[in-house]
């Protein structure tokens, strides 16, 4: 191995680090009140290190949610995907797909509502991330003749209501209740397919 490769492999490495570090102080401490300190000394890596990888904590966040939703990307060509929303299997893929995946994202679907509340210009990139996915999910609707509105209007309502759904049951804890995965899927799932199809078959 060249010492180029070896470096190069070494600043994979810590950037790899800073990253999984980062999701373990958000997960703990939450991302407003984590510091720069807090991820390198957690990585187990010099302070100063982590400026040679992200020029901010809100970089970092950021090439987090880029890895996320590469990853979500991938998941779309999964066996089971169905484009087609006016059955109920389709959109309880979809459902399923994003609670599991927001489950799994605990950290980053956190950290990016704290950043977001502080930082409009990190919103707005966040819209640009996401504005493929719900290009992607408009499409869906193709088959349905009865909208309650415009499809990218009824999109954004459809993932408002996964995303804050989720949030109350995952991270804010509910009303108490011991709600199931299964339990939740269904709910969102026939709540949205009544709301866009008008039954649930």
């Amino acid at each position: 191995m060249t010492s180029a490769t070896s470096r190069k492999q070494k600043a994979a490495e810590t950037e790899a680090a800073l990253k999984a570090a980062a999701r373990r102080v958000f997960a703990r401490q939450g991302y407003l009140n984590t510091k720069i300190t807090d991820i390198t000394a957690e990585a187990g890596r010099a302070a100063g290190s982590f400026y040679n990888h992200f020029a901010s904590k809100e970089e970092l966040l950021e090439a987090l949610l880029t890895d996320m939703f590469a990853e979500a990307d991938a998941d779309v060509t999964a066996p089971g995907h169905d484009p087609d929303f006016s059955k109920r299997s389709a959109v309880r893929w979809h459902v399923a797909h994003f609670w599991r995946f927001y489950r799994a994202h605990l950290p980053e679907m956190v950290a990016l509502r704290q950043a977001a509340m502080v930082n409009t210009e990190l919103g707005k990139r966040l819209q640009q991330l996401t504005a493929e996915d719900k290009k992607h999910l408009v499409g869906h609707f193709a088959n349905l003749t009865d909208l309650p509105g415009e499809p990218d209007l009824v999109t954004s309502a459809m993932v408002s209501l996964m995303d804050q759904f989720a949030y109350t049951w995952l991270v804010a804890g509910g009303d108490g209740r011991d709600l199931s995965d299964d339990e939740a899927i269904d709910l969102l799932t026939d709540f949205v397919h009544r709301a866009v199809a008008g039954k649930v078959t």
